[in-house]
């Protein structure tokens, strides 16, 4: 039977060391200007020697107009020689540790802070249906715009080859600009890119294509999909899976299948946040830990290409059930790493048999972690809140420091408020 121990070699021919991967986490760690930093190196060399066999960046922007946060690293344009010495130090720590290192690709489209830009771009004029102004309302990309976002995707993948980078994600998920093409709540186009799924797909697919074709047949390209937005009349699992069956012909590496937006943040996987009734989870997929396995298990009857599932992952036998199964290929670990960077190797040796629920110490008189609620600026505050407390482990680690296993979750989330829009007012410009 199959298990995290065991090496997987992808189609182009490259080979991991083992299923794990460690998944994308924004870091938030780049200059004002979203270079990428000493502390970047500092983080991943920390996580490869971790025991890792794929590591997949944090959110790495195609257009510094449109970014996820002020920290990130964009890729666009003429790299500056300083830019790229720290990009190939960025790919060096994971790659001269063992690990292979994957940039994930994206735009932010409408969820762009509006401390980055007060008028988002996006499919259609649709805003993001959250309370607090954090996003301005967007407008609609014209024809050639969308076509530069393409051009953009593929000079950015041509970037991360040269600097040293093991491969590429495309972030087609969590209601970022591809995800929302998707999603025909937010696409009300009625031209090329809009209507019909195919036309909403298009922009995936053209952008997956152009960057197969500029970085060869042996680099890994991988793709992040929703299995669902899970909003009424949104981009639905059906949906997922004929997108895999058009995927299956553009030669991914392998798929990560994940779920959610920011108006439905189901990836963020908050500990007591019920979800309406038709999409919660079967006894059977609760008990094997992994909130995405069960279309995972589904999508794997009509992928051609390795599925990875990430979400949830705690046990190692959970692990090795799902890879056994069939119902994923590589299996993605995130949060956790930020507080044990070892727990890879900790899980393969036999060191541990689960990670631990570090979000079980953080009580109510911590912060805002409690009782689930119906409303949804409390469920978005929750989750924003629980981001913190690793977001500053991460943090941490990229000093050279140790994670803590307590934080105060209130003075966390508040003081990344503070931190972001300190960052947002920094940005060089232009």
């Amino acid at each position: 039977m199959t298990t995290i121990a065991d090496p997987l070699t992808l189609p182009c021919g490259v080979r991991l060391r083992n299923r794990i991967v460690k998944a994308a986490m924004t870091e938030g760690l780049a200059d004002a200007q979203n270079r990428a930093t000493a502390r970047h190196a500092t983080l991943y060399s920390r996580w490869a020697k971790g025991g890792a066999g794929l590591l997949i960046t944090g959110n790495i922007l195609i257009d510094r107009r449109y970014l996820e946060r002020p920290g990130n690293v964009a890729i666009e344009g003429v790299q500056s020689p300083e830019a790229m010495k720290a990009l190939e130090a960025y790919a060096g720590a994971a790659t001269a540790n063992g690990a292979e290192i994957m940039v994930q690709l994206s735009h932010a489209g409408r969820q762009t802070p509006v401390y980055v830009t007060k008028t988002p771009v996006a499919p259609s004029a649709v805003a993001v249906d959250l309370p607090g102004g954090q996003f301005g309302r967007p407008r609609a990309l014209s024809a050639d715009e969308i076509e530069d976002v393409i051009a953009r995707f593929v000079h950015a993948a041509s970037v991360a080859k040269a600097a040293g980078f093991s491969g590429v994600q495309v972030h087609a998920a969590h209601g970022y600009l591809i995800s929302e093409f998707l999603n025909p709540r937010v696409n009300q186009r009625t031209d090329e890119w809009g209507g019909g799924l195919e036309n909403r797909a298009r922009l995936l697919l053209k952008t997956v294509s152009a960057v197969r074709k500029k970085v060869g047949s042996g680099f890994p390209v991988s793709v992040k999909l929703n299995s669902s937005d899970f909003q009424k009349g949104g981009f639905s699992f059906d949906d997922c899976l004929t997108v895999i069956g058009w995927l299956n012909e553009e030669g991914v590496d392998f798929l990560e299948i994940s779920g959610g937006s920011y108006e439905q943040p189901r990836m963020m996987d908050i500990d007591g946040m019920e979800a309406p009734v038709e999409e919660r989870k079967r006894e059977s997929t609760k008990r094997r830990e992994a909130y995405f396995l069960q279309f995972s298990e589904e999508a794997a009857r009509v992928a051609k290409m390795p599925l990875m599932v990430t979400g949830g992952f705690r046990s190692r036998a959970a692990m090795d059930e799902a890879l056994g199964m069939g119902a994923a290929d590589l299996i993605g670990v995130a949060r956790p790493l930020c507080v044990d960077p070892d727990l890879p190797r900790k899980l393969l040796s036999g060191e541990l048999a689960s990670a631990p629920l570090y979000e079980k110490s953080l009580k109510i008189g911590d912060g805002f972690w409690g009782p689930a609620s119906s409303n949804k600026t409390i469920r978005a505050i929750n989750g924003f809140a629980a981001m913190a407390f690793y977001y500053k482990n991460l943090c941490r680690l990229a000093d050279g420091l140790e994670a803590r296993e307590k934080m105060a979750l209130l003075p966390a989330f508040l003081s990344r408020q503070m931190t972001e829009a300190k960052a947002g007012r920094a940005l060089v410009r232009g």
